[in-house]
């Protein structure tokens, strides 16, 4: 059992860094990572491409490795993690929040929507929605605001 959990603890390493682009150019290109079964994270994803982004899928039962590799902690998880250059997406996150992370270039790890809030994109998307969004990792040493959706 515990070769198990080792070799499926490496596989997600694996994957994790394999799933880094390694040129700036590919600013656009994003591989989310989701469990098989979850329509919201089809929709979020959808999105996406719809807004331009070149997105990869790796569908996976258990995403607790690549969470954990991510730097994702237990009070931002939400339902799928996604990798856009040096940066993580948790959850559904409204696009405004991340072109903002683009733009900006913060020195943060990621941002997330913990949990799955109706109205976000994904869930119902609701323009008025309101929920916020949070920076973690870099210079956020604890989560932070980083985007109010629907204000």
């Amino acid at each position: 059992m515990r070769h198990l959990k080792l070799l499926g603890a490496l596989s997600a390493l694996a994957i994790l860094s394999a799933a880094l682009p390694s040129h700036a150019s590919d600013h656009k290109l994003m591989t989310v990572f989701k469990s098989p079964w979850c329509g919201c994270c089809e929709i979020w994803t959808k999105a996406m491409v719809d807004a331009g982004f070149k997105v990869e899928i790796r569908d996976m039962e258990d995403l607790t490795p690549i969470k954990k590799q991510a730097g994702v902690s237990g009070e931002l998880e939400a339902c799928h993690t996604a990798l856009l250059g040096d940066y993580v997406i948790e959850g559904h996150v409204p696009l405004q929040a991340v072109e903002k992370l683009l733009s900006e270039k913060q020195d943060v790890r990621g941002i997330s929507v913990p949990g799955m809030p109706g109205g976000s994109l994904g869930m119902g998307y609701d323009e008025n929605a309101r929920y916020t969004v949070f920076a973690f990792g870099g210079s956020a040493s604890a989560p932070a605001p980083f985007y109010e959706a629907g204000k």
